[in-house]
């Protein structure tokens, strides 16, 4: 599930410079650059996640694989609106952007929950 995660972090990496690269030639207050921050912030993350869900002492293994899902799922969806809307000049769906910074806000409280977990057990 590692190699899983890994990949995912680097397509996400891979799309975030590809945004940051568009955004140097885009039109102003196209947004992109948001999008490729978040995406690059977050493959970083994932990465980090993936590699403390490999080590024997986390006891809420689960919790952390469902924080770090929840991140690129957030992250592709946060970035993937703003990246629609400068590109096709409509959103992914109502309210795509925002879902996707809940998820990502989640995603950090489960990666919080999950080394509470771990410190306590």
């Amino acid at each position: 599930m590692t190699s899983v995660l890994i990949l995912l972090a680097g397509l996400m990496g891979a799309a975030g410079v590809a945004l940051l690269a568009a955004a140097a030639h885009a039109a102003p207050g196209a947004t992109l650059d948001s999008a490729g921050q978040i995406l690059l912030f977050h493959a970083v993350a994932v990465i980090a996640l993936a590699s403390v869900i490999s080590l024997p002492a986390l006891t809420s293994r689960p919790l952390s694989l469902i924080a770090a899902f929840g991140l690129i799922i957030g992250a592709s969806l946060f970035a993937g609106d703003i990246a629609a809307r400068a590109f096709l000049g409509h959103r992914l769906f109502p309210m795509a952007a925002p879902t996707g910074g809940v998820i990502m806000i989640a995603s950090w409280l489960a990666v919080a929950v999950a080394a509470l977990i771990a410190a306590v057990s």
